[in-house]
């Protein structure tokens, strides 16, 4: 192991046994490399940062260039093939042909997650590419995490919420292609109000790490990524592993209808940051990875300078944060995925055992959590467990931050007890369903967790209450469909959703949700075919994204089965 905890390359060797100075391959030419030496960070040149070089090629030139990458393979002591395949993997890397040109100075990327394709993206998309001159490039693009805005377009960096051809037009002529970075609660702000006095409490011992890990238990705080693991005993199992040891924090929502980390992110980082702090400090965690998603590039400008503000305020453990950036992959958000991506790697799932608590980045126990379960660290520290625990429904414990999106008045992050009603929800929270939308089916967990009938509105929102319905809460995503919704064009839009973001490495993934979305395309359905297609893929799928994928298409076949009637 090197001293930064990757793996040591060897000599490649030939088949007589001698050494080989240089990987096979076309060769670096020296330009190619000066101009990267000038680019990048000084050396040595770092196998787990390859992404981050890769953004920062793509950032100055647009695209990258088979040259280019054989000069990255060079500096980084990687076979080019590495690098391509790395390059090729990611949906936010352009790798552009020698002699072809660059992309066009902009890009404007219309999502077509389903929050936006029922507010009308998919008529702006045909829009935008018959209105857009020369020097604009239109593309579609998968869930932005701005679904209580939709439509949205992305003009470069830049947002433009509920999105209408003249609104783009607008912020195109205007020049409008940076992120803006919402206002929201900085360190000194924080501090005022009594901020990373309970990181203090614990460094200085005034609260043992036992004490942290029980409060957390007793209080009934569950992971909020989409699994439900109580951290509480996810920190006891990394800390029970032998050092050195590794924290990352999963902040690629990716699932569609999920905004809720970002929301956090944006309004009080530091709670988050807090709440990551304290974790470090119960599992001793040598190092911190912040895994953010590529699509919220304002929330990476904050954090990057809140993160050196840490720094230079002496807060504890503020060392040794790397802010690592995603490109454009859902499956990153599944924890063993992402932790090969903060390698420098594709984003291919793990097969487990061993789990990542014990093996994890650079194959040291590592600590995963979610940006909500770090959110609420602090405040049942300062507030109890019983505070915590006193909230709930239905037999649920706690908070839960609810993404609500679709034919709603008021959609948008809405904080409510856990075990809540969709209908609640709607009702209480959301203003009741948008003017002209009776209220038909809701999808209680995002794209992955399947959709149910308004007549089942009223069963709990919580981990464990809706899986006897073949669904499931995950990230607590709450997309509303109403009366005048096409219910098989919904459910496409879902499949087409898991085919484009399977990384391709199982078979019954990468295979069965293209021919799900094949056979969903035409107008009579092969129910027969489609239950098998999802059986196994829920069956023999390596990761969530496969074993998940058949649920709104099953949900459709069990809930509406009028939908398939020719």
């Amino acid at each position: 192991m090197s001293e930064n905890g990757t793996q040591e390359r060897r000599p490649r060797h030939t088949g007589n046994g001698g050494a080989r100075a240089r990987p096979r391959g076309r060769r670096a030419d020296p330009g190619d490399l000066d101009a990267l030496r000038q680019l990048l960070s000084d050396p040595p040149y770092r196998r787990d940062l390859l992404i981050e070089y890769l953004h920062a090629i793509q950032d100055h030139d647009r695209c990258l260039r088979p040259s280019q990458l054989a000069a990255l393979a060079e500096l980084v002591g990687l076979s080019q093939t590495e690098v391509y395949e790395v390059a090729t993997f990611y949906a936010h890397f352009d790798v552009v042909d020698e002699h072809e040109p660059a992309p066009p100075p902009l890009t404007l990327r219309v999502c077509d997650s389903l929050s936006c394709q029922i507010a009308g993206a998919r008529q702006l998309l045909r829009d935008l590419n018959e209105s857009s001159g020369d020097g604009v490039r239109v593309v579609r693009a998968p869930c932005m995490g701005r679904c209580q805005h939709a439509p949205t377009v992305a003009v470069g960096q830049f947002h433009v919420d509920h999105a209408t051809t003249e609104k783009v037009a607008e912020a195109v002529a205007c020049g409008s292609t940076a992120a803006v970075v919402p206002p929201y609660v900085d360190l000194d702000s924080y501090r005022q109000q009594g901020g990373y006095s309970t990181l203090s409490k614990c460094v200085s011992g005034t609260l043992s790490a036992d004490f942290v890990m029980n409060t957390l238990n007793d209080a009934g705080l569950r992971g909020l990524g989409g699994a439900g693991f109580p951290p509480g005993r996810k920190w006891q199992l990394v800390r029970a592993e032998p050092g050195p040891r590794m924290m990352a924090v999963n902040a690629d929502e990716g699932e569609p209808g999920t905004f809720k980390d970002r929301h956090h992110l944006e309004n009080n980082p530091h709670t988050v940051l807090e709440g990551m702090l304290i974790a470090r400090w119960v599992v001793d965690a040598e190092k911190v990875y912040f895994y953010l998603r590529d699509e919220y590039p304002a929330i990476r400008q904050l954090l990057s300078s809140e993160i050196a503000a840490l720094r230079s305020a002496a807060i504890p453990l503020a060392d040794r944060i790397e802010l690592r950036r995603g490109a454009g992959a859902y499956i990153c958000g599944e924890e063993s995925a992402m932790i090969e991506s903060i390698e420098g790697k594709r984003g291919l799932p793990r097969h487990r055992p061993p789990y990542v608590a014990q093996c994890g980045i650079h194959g040291h126990p590592t600590l995963v959590n979610n940006v909500e379960t770090l959110y609420w660290i602090r405040d049942i520290l300062e507030k109890g467990a019983d505070w915590y625990a006193g909230h709930g429904r239905s037999g649920a414990t706690g908070l839960r931050s609810y993404s609500v999106s679709g034919r709603v008045k008021e959609p948008g992050v809405k904080l409510a007890p856990a075990g809540i009603s969709a209908r609640e929800l709607i009702e209480d929270h959301c203003g009741g369903m948008a003017d002209g939308h009776g209220f038909r089916a809701y999808l209680p967990g995002g794209a992955s967790g399947g959709i149910l009938p308004a007549s089942m509105a009223d069963l709990p929102l919580e981990f464990g209450a809706l899986e006897a319905h073949g669904c499931f809460v995950g990230s607590h995503a709450l997309i509303v469909l109403g009366d005048q919704d096409d219910l098989r064009e919904v459910a496409l839009n879902l499949m087409h959703f898991f085919e484009d973001e399977s990384c391709g490495q199982c078979t019954p993934c990468r295979v069965g949700t293209r021919k799900a979305a094949t056979l969903m395309s035409t107008p009579n359905w092969d129910t027969g075919l489609l239950r098998e297609l999802a059986q196994a893929m829920s069956s023999a799928s390596i990761c969530g994204l496969g074993q998940a994928a058949g649920n709104p298409l099953l949900s459709l076949l069990r809930y509406f089965p009028e939908e398939l009637e020719a």
